[in-house]
């Protein structure tokens, strides 16, 4: 999951064949864009930078704002020794692995920064694993996740690391990012105004998203077009191809889904049902997520939230589609709307 991106030229021959967003990965910290709480010049990661004393840390927050970069660029900035991993395509082995090469380092004096992407996939014993080697410094652990870590991960990973919270990107940041991209192309990004604002919305707070949606508008721009807004929609088919149902568009949904029911928020709930009905989603899919934050989220605050999931799910084999769209939607507000308690998750603990 890379992400958030600054301008810096890199005069490698490849540079034509690189897609725009890694082209643009920021050199410095400062050079981050749309997250000042922890990288500005007072941020919470400039402060730990400047007083050397980097420590674990949890880094949340959806994609595409900047998470892996600055992991990356933590480890310059300290002089730690970088490694990287996913918790999708790792496993105890690879741990061991890197564990015992972090131990290597250590009897030479230098410490490990070992960046773990979708920490949150790892199982209990997983997470498990790493506590003695940070309690020890051997490794300065940083893990990046879009799920909220107080449900995810265990309490004593947690405890012995900070948690940074990732900003999604405000207009403002992402139209930074199109004019410094613009100013790597030498070339300006060929859109009305309307059509610009129109893109920043398609990119929905990611800026690896409006870098890739502004590098297919140059792809398919012919020589002195520029694009209006419905013809910037008909060109991007309305984003669809960062809606993948099997990969990483799925679970970004699901998550924003998730977290939006746990807020207590009925309109930004309703939104994301509803951009996963729109994108094809299995509805089957859906409803088993609702079934689990009523149990999970809600549970005993509000018995009736697992029947009327259940409802939803029932409505599927006895309407089909569409009609039974709206028995999901129903649910889903319920859900939204009614009392929270995890007490049921964390007592089964």
């Amino acid at each position: 999951m890379s992400d958030l991106f600054a301008s810096h030229e890199d005069s490698s021959s490849n540079d034509a064949h690189r897609p725009l967003a890694d082209r643009m990965r920021p050199a410095n910290l400062s050079d981050v864009v749309g997250q000042d709480h922890l990288c500005g010049s007072d941020g919470v990661l400039t402060r730990m930078i400047r007083s050397r004393s980097l420590g674990s840390l949890i880094f949340w927050g959806p994609p595409g704002t900047g998470k892996t970069t600055v992991a990356r660029l933590l480890a310059n900035e300290t002089d730690l020794v970088f490694q990287q991993i996913s918790a999708i395509f790792s496993g105890v082995a690879d741990l061991k692995k890197i564990f015992e090469a972090a131990r290597q380092y250590k009897q030479t004096g230098k410490t490990t920064l070992l960046f773990v992407d979708e920490i949150h996939r790892f199982n209990r014993a997983q997470l498990d694993s790493f506590l003695p080697v940070m309690e020890d410094g051997t490794i300065v652990l940083v893990g990046a996740t879009t799920e909220n870590p107080s449900f995810e991960l265990n309490a004593a990973l947690l405890s012995r690391s900070n948690v940074l919270t990732f900003h999604s990107l405000d207009p403002d940041a992402l139209g930074l990012l199109l004019d410094r991209a613009q100013k790597l192309q030498g070339d300006k990004l060929p859109v009305d105004k309307e059509a610009r604002a129109a893109l920043i919305r398609m990119a929905d707070g990611d800026g690896r998203a409006v870098l890739s949606l502004a590098e297919e508008v140059w792809r398919t721009a012919t020589k002195d077009e520029v694009y209006d807004a419905d013809k910037l929609q008909e060109v991007l088919q309305r984003r669809a191809p960062i809606y993948d149902k099997g990969q990483d568009g799925h679970y970004n949904l699901v998550s924003a889904l998730h977290k939006a029911v746990r807020g207590s928020d009925p309109d930004a709930s309703l939104y994301y049902l509803a951009r996963m009905l729109d994108a094809g989603e299995d509805r089957r899919f859906i409803a088993r997520r609702l079934v689990r934050m009523a149990s999970e989220d809600i549970g005993n605050a509000d018995p009736q939230a697992l029947v009327v999931a259940m409802a939803a799910t029932d409505s599927f084999d006895f309407l089909g589609m569409p009609e039974s769209d709206l028995a999901l939607d129903q649910a889903c507000i319920y859900l939204a709307t009614a009392p929270k308690s995890n007490s049921v998750d964390v007592a089964y603990k």
